[in-house]
């Protein structure tokens, strides 16, 4: 009694923490288990946010008996006599998840742990709000599932490389219920492991991480044989494939539409040796040939295999005894269908079968270095295919070739220096001091250009034009056009004498030239192969440069009398200091000086290039497509024409011409660029003026309301007909105390009546509207607090002309309106106080209880300490 004497106080304090409703939860349907597997049953409590952690009971019953207490998060006495053992044993355990979760493991689960078992959360609350407790049924089935080798103990398989092997494993279960089995071959190589092939529950075939192509082409596979055999085929091993296999068998069952695995084993099958191939291969280390010889070399090959293997065979050349580094190239190659693939002076031949040799014909200069002989064996495989089992390479075998080196000497010099651009450049470099008896070498020549630096920066090369042995000439990318063009020309007058002439020098062409000349020795087979190159000294082209000159003045040959007339502009230009110029106009317009509807704006109309090619710039008035033209009147003239001249097209208008001097054919260098004096178009009207105000009704609201702005329009001197004038009205807003922020647009209405909304990132709605022949009205549904700002409006009005047409009006801005979005108070804090109110009560009256219970409790306990003083004896005898 004394141990369970607190556990009403203690059910009253945590009811406290419960006063909300709450649902407990477990799994819903069937839970099936396998005796000697653990059981696990999540337990949780919904809508729980108690400060501290929720106390869980559970309960089990076997069919047809009532609950038994099994174990408790918080009551040490709870569980019944039968399962205190096991709880000590470790064998039933309660493990936390959560304050508000719980889990319970039953470790190596037996038959009479099938039944119902019931999760419950203790309380003692007066009025139930909600479920306090949730069962799970659990069965229990009997181990049927054997799994086993082929083979005890396991075997240890030893293989080569490309050969087959299987591996096989037993898998049955006796269930009496309708399961299903997995099967996963694992492949164990020290602490990793591999997923090599694995058959789920529901038939279907996973290939592991690495194996997918293996699968797909059929070198791995999964078959079953027999009812309860699986066997593992692989058509031919790689040396990855070494390791412990495991076969692990899973069991399945269905449970209302969803798999659940009930238990799984797994059993060594074999262990897989695959023995490395032994390959080598030789060649002599150092060779020297004279000139003009053969080189012959042999690659003799060491393998311990003596299988169906086949070889390929490959001669390298590098300059360098690394293989592995760039530069390297193949010189001929046996592929092992015993096809020889090589070069018309190169030869690949085998005596026997371990032996293979590369000849080469007519060795010259460029023969010298290392030779390597790399060797692959492949081996047969599954449908018909090849893999490489063994690969080697050779030391790299020295080859020196002995020559007799050209002696000579290379001078440039310039015949003709251009004094300024367009002048012809010539260019010419000679071959002196050539020794007798150079019968049988021929000089080809190389030109390069190297542009003018500081002394401190990188100095860089351009490859001109290069001839090659059989006096072939290609050009570089430098020259490619030019020379094309007729500009750039290379020639051979004498045979120790080569000639390069620019005809029109440019300015870009400043800078150094030298020449090249390469020295080629006639081989054996009558080809040529370069063997000596010299360079002569750098000769700077180089003229004092001029500043160029560019002048345009821009003049009206017609007056201009009001607005639907023809504008035209004519523009003049002259130069100096730029050699064969072409010219590109463009037309600019800027608004008249005291315009301040878009000061400092410069609008660019239409643009003419250099080859004559006009566009239009930023004219997008699509009823005017057609309405300004630019054409070329002389080499040095051009005229600009504005039909249908309209009010707001008034301004300053300029011609910006841009000097261009040819380059290299029909590329173009900019030379000066210079501005027109400005032509004026100022219209003298008397007609009507407009202005725009802004007026709301409600420029303070509550967040929600509607928000009413009016854009009043007001025609100030002739009086107009309403169908002669339309408007272009667009609102604005700027989401700041001040006007320190960039407008946004919100919607516009053209004067054709279509209605253009921005979209925004929250969620009140815009709507605009034409209230009148001068108002137009722009409505936010359901304001927010990022609706407050000021609101402006802009508008273009649009007369129509005597003549029919529609002139278009300077742009009007209105004065801006502050709107501000207020929250309601009132309705804001509401609730909050209510309930503020209503859980100040509950909680006063709860700690009155509180105090009450505590009080009772503590004098009960005085009295009896009291008594048992007084009667010592009693006290002695409770001793």
């Amino acid at each position: 009694m004394g141990r369970l004497a607190p556990r009403p106080l203690l059910l009253a304090l945590l009811s406290l923490a419960l006063c909300r409703g709450r649902v407990v939860r477990v799994p819903t349907g069937t839970l099936v288990r396998v005796v000697g597997t653990e059981l696990v049953i999540p337990c949780n409590v919904s809508d729980y946010d108690g400060p501290s952690e929720q106390n869980f009971d559970w309960s089990f019953s076997s069919l047809g008996s009532s609950f038994v207490e099994l174990a408790s998060t918080w009551e040490v006495g709870f569980p019944a006599q039968l399962y205190q053992e096991r709880l000590q044993r470790g064998e039933i355990l309660l493990r936390r998840t959560a304050n508000d979760a719980v889990e319970l493991h039953i470790k190596n689960v037996q038959p009479s742990d099938q039944g119902h078992y019931k999760c419950s959360t203790p309380s003692t609350d007066a009025t139930v709000q909600g479920n306090y407790e949730d069962t799970v049924q659990v069965k229990v089935l009997a181990d049927s599932l054997h799994v086993g080798p082929s083979a005890r103990p396991p075997p240890s398989l030893s293989l080569r490389e490309g050969e087959p092997f299987e591996l096989r494993c037993t898998a049955a279960s006796a269930s009496p219920l309708h399961t299903h089995l997995a099967l996963l071959w694992e492949l164990h190589r020290g602490p990793a492991r591999r997923n090599v092939l694995a058959l789920t529950h529901e038939g279907r075939f996973h290939p592991g991480l690495g194996y997918e192509q293996r699968y797909h082409s059929g070198d791995v596979r999964l078959d079953t044989v027999g009812s309860d055999a699986y066997r593992l085929s692989v058509s031919r091993a790689l040396s990855a494939d070494q390791g412990s296999y495991r076969c692990i068998v899973s069991e399945w069952i269905a449970e209302q539409g969803n798999w659940q695995e009930i238990q799984e084993k797994a059993v060594e099958v074999a262990t897989v040796v695959i023995q490395p191939t032994v390959l080598r291969a030789a060649v002599p280390k150092n060779v020297s040939v004279a000139e003009g010889k053969e080189l012959d070399l042999t690659c003799n090959i060491t393998t311990d295999r003596a299988d169906d293997v086949r070889p390929e065979v490959t001669w390298s050349f590098s300059r360098t005894p690394d293989s592995t580094l760039p530069g390297s190239r193949v010189l001929a190659r046996l592929d092992r269908d015993s096809l020889v693939h090589s070069s018309p002076h190169i030869a690949l031949s085998h005596v026997d079968a371990r032996s293979y040799h590369l000849l080469v014909r007519d060795v010259s200069k460029e023969n010298s270095g290392y030779y390597f002989c790399h060797v692959s064996l492949w081996a047969p495989g599954h449908n018909r295919s090849w893999h490489k089992v063994a690969e080697a390479v050779s030391s790299p075998a020295g080859v020196g070739v002995t020559w007799l080196e050209p002696d000579y000497q290379v001078y440039l010099n310039a015949s003709k220096v251009p004094g300024f651009a367009d002048d012809p450049t010539e260019l010419a470099c000679r071959v002196v001091d050539t020794k007798s008896g150079e019968a049988n070498v021929r000089f080809t020549v190389s030109w390069y250009y190297r542009m003018n630096r500081r002394s401190d920066d990188v100095v860089t090369s351009e490859l001109l034009a290069v001839m090659d042995g059989d006096w072939t000439l290609k050009y570089g990318d430098r020259s490619k056009q030019r020379a094309q063009d007729g500009d750039f020309i290379f020639s051979k007058e004498h045979t120790d004498t080569f000639n390069f002439r620019i005809q029109r020098t440019t300015e870009e062409d400043r800078g150094n030239y030298y020449c090249v000349v390469s020295a080629w020795t006639k081989q054996r087979n009558n080809s040529w192969v370069k063997s000596k190159d010299v360079f002569s000294k750098p000769v700077n082209i180089f003229w004092a440069l001029e500043d160029s000159v560019l002048v345009v003045k821009a003049r009206q040959p017609k007056p201009f009398f009001a607005a639907g007339n023809t504008f035209e502009m004519t523009c003049k230009v002259s130069s100096k200091n730029i050699k064969s110029p072409r010219y590109s106009v463009l037309i600019t317009a800027e608004k008249p000086v005291g315009d301040l509807s878009s000061p400092n704006e410069t609008k660019y109309i239409i643009s003419l290039d250099q080859d004559s090619v006009v566009k239009l710039e930023n004219w997008t008035d699509a009823s005017r497509v057609d309405g300004v033209v630019l054409e070329k009147v002389q080499e040095d003239e051009f005229r600009y024409r504005m039909y249908q001249t309209q009010v707001s097209d008034a301004g300053l208008y300029r011609c910006m011409v841009t000097a261009w001097s040819p380059v290299r054919g029909s590329l173009w260098r900019e030379a000066a660029t210079s501005l027109s004096n400005p032509i004026e178009i100022d219209f003298q009207t008397s007609g009507p003026i407009f202005n725009a105000s802004v007026h709301s009704d409600t420029p303070s609201v509550i967040r929600g309301d509607l928000i009413k702005l009016f854009c009043i329009i007001t025609v100030e001197g002739a009086a107009l007909d309403p169908d002669d004038m339309a408007f272009d009205v667009s609102w604005f807003a700027v989401h700041s105390f001040g006007l320190d922020k960039a407008p946004v647009l919100l919607s516009s209405l053209d004067r054709k009546g279509i209605v253009t909304t921005s979209r925004r990132d929250w969620k009140s709605d815009l709507s605009l509207e034409r209230v009148s022949v001068l108002e137009f009205l722009l409505q936010v549904h359901g304001s927010e607090d990022q609706d407050f700002g000021n609101y402006y409006c802009s508008v273009t009005p649009w007369v129509k002309s005597p003549t029919g047409s529609w002139q278009k009006e300077a742009e009007i801005h209105s004065k801006p309106v502050f709107i501000t979005v207020k929250m309601d108070v009132l309705n804001a804090f509401k609730y909050p106080l209510l309930i503020g109110v209503g859980l100040s009560t509950v909680i006063g009256l709860l700690s009155c209880l509180i105090g009450y219970c505590s009080s009772h409790w503590c004098c009960k306990k005085e009295v009896q300490e009291t008594r048992r003083e007084r009667r010592r004896l009693m006290s002695m005898e409770m001793d």
